[in-house]
């Protein structure tokens, strides 16, 4: 008996859309046989935050979480409608944990040691996860906020992703933005869920090689934003080495911050 696709049933007055499969030729495969894991609006729209929010409060009725979507710049294709994915189930990210994947990523990224011995926080051994966020706000009110501003004066697709979280999403459309960092999104994956339940963060936008998330107990503390500036170095290192090139200068920027963007060269 087939599988029912969890788009059959969709919410009313969504934009014109349609499911989406992954290209054969990105799995190395002759077919798609798998469920439907992703559906996307076919035109960008200036009120896709209009539906992303009335979504956002209805995805445990529906099951369905809904993601602002960009392409890349020159190709409207990519990834999303061409089918540039390569889909995961959700117990690939199960079996990891984000100081796991963290320090693997730390371990590549950080500058050796100096010569003279320093005690440089950079160059010392993986310095562990960074406490949680205290306090905050609400996170759904943030995340309706986060992808109200980035609704301005720019259209997204809209994407329905049959998933309980936010993080999961990344792995079960195959998202492949970090693919020159890692090419194992579940990693990704385990790193943001553990940033929704430390920072209440919440995935809001992803384009071809970007994510935002909302953030709803950032740091507050300039030491507590250097330790958070940590992971952000190992997750996303463009973010710190093609950005502001200090560890400490991007912390600053964490400090209260409801907003954490990435970009993967």
């Amino acid at each position: 008996m087939p599988i029912e696709s969890p788009f059959s049933r969709l919410p009313d007055d969504l934009p014109a859309g349609a499911p989406v499969e992954p290209d054969p030729v990105y799995l190395d495969e002759e077919e798609w046989t798998g469920p439907d894991f992703l559906w996307v609006s076919n035109e960008p729209a200036g009120d896709a935050a209009m539906h992303w929010m009335r979504l956002f409060e209805r995805r445990e009725e529906t099951g369905l979480y809904p993601l602002l979507l960009n392409t890349l710049d020159g190709e409207p294709g990519r990834p999303w409608h061409v089918g540039e994915l390569f889909p995961k189930p959700v117990g690939t990210i199960d079996v990891l944990t984000a100081n796991g994947v963290l320090r693997r990523f730390w371990d590549a990224v950080a500058p050796e040691p100096e010569e003279d011995g320093a005690d440089d926080f950079l160059s010392g051994p993986w310095p562990g996860l960074a406490a949680a966020g205290e306090g905050g706000e609400d996170p759904d009110v943030v995340a309706r906020r986060i992808a109200e501003t980035l609704s301005i004066g720019r259209d997204w697709l809209l994407g329905l992703v049959p998933a309980a979280r936010g993080a999961d999403t990344l792995t079960i459309v195959g998202w492949d933005g970090p693919c020159n960092h890692t090419n194992h999104t579940q990693e990704i994956s385990a790193v943001v869920r553990s940033w929704e339940e430390r920072f209440g963060a919440r995935v809001v936008a992803v384009g071809f090689d970007e994510l935002s998330l909302s953030v709803a107990a950032p740091p507050v503390t300039p030491d507590h934003a250097l330790r958070v500036a940590a992971e952000h170095l190992a997750f996303c290192p463009d973010n710190i080495w093609q950005g502001v090139g200090s560890l400490e200068e991007y912390a600053k920027g964490l400090v209260g911050a409801d907003h954490w963007s990435f970009w993967w060269d």
